[in-house]
């Protein structure tokens, strides 16, 4: 059967190191030399293996990918599109002192097909405008010297614990030449614009739906003489799929290097960590449990409007757990008096999670939900 296997082209994999970052291979393709081959079993352990022609096991998945090094321009304030960082960073070496490697997970959880140097630079600005913005890093204007050191440990350490990559070098840089700040603000209010002229029923996210990045749920079948299911849209469908599978092989991933964090002294400073950890295992335990998107009951089909509702909760719980792995990237670098305050940060992340995974487990929204008439 081997024979008639398809098999990725030279073409397909040219970009690697340069525009591509990542790709995923099947049975018998050919990794360069230059390239690490990462070796997914059904259950999501990985192993990584020398370059050369992939052997997969049944239900294995492969994917290669180039260290780099990679340079990407990042606009970390928005609203001063001209001011930008040039980041120069790479994909290290395995560590062995983990039993899964965080790029590794990365690729697993969030990559379907391929990882673009584009899509990364995207991922990587989004991470670091929402650290400048929830204060978990500092740039001010006119930065010293010392500010920028204490700046760019955090982000190495944000970027090597969200994604699993290392800043190999990161300076200021003018964007001006490059940039069009006018025209950036006409696509904005056109884009407000459109957003305003759709329909009262029809969710701004559906006129932007991202790329396809998991698998969506399996239909249920209903019951004999049940009514038909009002589905969402295809968009809110397979971004609930995306986020609980996000969910599903990070949060115990989280939870273990949460617990191998070096505390204080103090015993109320372990107590609430251990409060912090068996909050996030019930959590874990919550999205491997998760009712389908589709069904209130075995025999009662949701409406549309729970379904994106629903939805709409799961991609709020996959926000807290982005905030919750930038939160793990300060602990790792905490001093004994930061860790009270940051300990309050984890409980708001944890309250916000555990909020929005309750409410994607409601079939209805609290104000909607209707007892039985007795």
């Amino acid at each position: 059967m081997g024979l008639f296997t398809r098999r990725r082209t030279p073409a397909a994999i040219s970009g690697l190191g340069q525009t591509l970052i990542a790709l995923r291979l099947g049975q018998g393709d050919a990794a360069p030399a230059a390239a690490t081959v990462v070796i997914f079993n059904p259950a999501g352990h990985a192993r990584r293996v020398a370059a050369g022609r992939v052997t997969c096991n049944e239900g294995e998945i492969a994917y290669c990918f180039h260290p780099g090094p990679y340079s990407v321009d990042l606009l970390p304030f928005a609203a001063a599109p001209e001011i930008g960082l040039r980041l120069q960073f790479v994909i290290d070496a395995a560590d062995p002192r983990v039993i899964q490697q965080r790029f590794d997970l990365y690729l697993f959880s969030e990559v379907e097909a391929q990882l673009a140097l584009d899509g990364m630079r995207a991922g990587i600005e989004t991470a670091l405008q929402a650290a400048l913005a929830q204060g978990s890093l500092d740039l001010p204007p006119c930065t010293s010297l010392d500010e920028w050191n204490v700046f760019r440990a955090g982000l190495n350490q944000l970027l090597y614990t969200r994604f699993g990559i290392t800043v190999d070098d990161c300076v200021p840089v003018d964007l001006g030449d490059t940039v069009d700040y006018a025209d950036i603000l006409r696509k904005r209010v056109d884009y407000a614009a459109n957003e305003a002229s759709l329909p009262a029923d029809v969710p701004a996210a559906d006129a932007r739906a991202e790329p396809r990045l998991g698998d969506a749920e399996e239909p249920h079948h209903a019951a004999p003489g049940a009514p038909a299911v009002a589905a969402a849209s295809p968009a809110h469908a397979d971004g609930d799929a995306r986020s609980l599978r996000r969910l599903f092989l990070e949060l115990p991933a989280l939870s273990g290097a949460l617990r191998m964090l070096v505390l204080p002294p103090g015993l109320e400073t372990f107590q609430t960590h251990q409060a912090l950890l068996q909050r996030l295992g019930l959590a874990a335990l919550s999205v491997g449990t998760m009712p389908s998107l589709a069904w209130a009951a075995p025999d009662q089909p949701l409406p549309a409007p729970q379904q994106q509702r629903r939805s709409a909760h799961s991609l709020a719980a996959v926000g807290a757990m982005d905030e919750a792995w930038s939160l793990l990237a300060r602990l790792q670098l905490a001093s004994a008096p930061q860790w009270p305050q940051l300990l309050d940060e984890a409980d708001r992340i944890c309250a916000n999670l555990e909020f929005h995974l309750e409410l994607r487990r409601a079939p209805f929204a609290a104000e909607e939900r209707k007892e039985p008439s007795l």
